[in-house]
């Protein structure tokens, strides 16, 4: 068999690249890294009086986010690459499929999506960094019921 061509179907794919036990599911739901049950914002990312708050620990599995002071301050490099991502994204898709639009358009449409988007790209940046430090344990809730009992 050629290792080139892949024996998995293409649907079990999308469940192996974002199923639970990936960093994509946890930053797609916006669940704890560790165990991906437990919430990690106190609220709805658009919740502006809270935006971006993160839990001291999982309600679930019990593992402290925040593993030093000032932890989320390399989330801003996150979320500065995903907003220059989003720039280049919408200047591009402009210039390619809607070059008649002029530069004023262009540039105000770009303006008004980094500002909405911003409190979901800081919670996003903050979600991408706390995975890239904390791992996935599948018997995270496992072991925090044999501490309770």
């Amino acid at each position: 068999m050629n290792p080139r061509f892949s024996t998995v179907p293409s649907h079990k794919k999308t469940r192996i690249m974002f199923g639970k036990g990936t960093k994509m599911y946890s930053i797609r739901k916006f669940k704890c890294p560790h165990c991906q049950e437990g919430k990690f914002f106190v609220s709805h990312v658009y919740d502006l009086r809270k935006v971006g708050d993160v839990r001291e620990s999982c309600d679930r599995c019990g593992v402290h986010y925040s593993k030093e002071p000032g932890f989320y301050f390399g989330a801003m490099y996150v979320a500065y690459a995903i907003g220059v991502a989003l720039f280049v994204a919408l200047w591009v898709s402009f210039n390619l499929f809607f070059d008649y639009v002029s530069t004023g358009v262009q540039i105000i449409v770009i303006v008004l999506a980094t500002v909405f988007l911003s409190p979901f790209i800081f919670a996003l940046s903050k979600i991408i960094w706390a995975n890239m430090f904390i791992p996935y344990d599948p018997k995270a809730l496992e072991l925090k019921e044999k501490e309770v009992h």
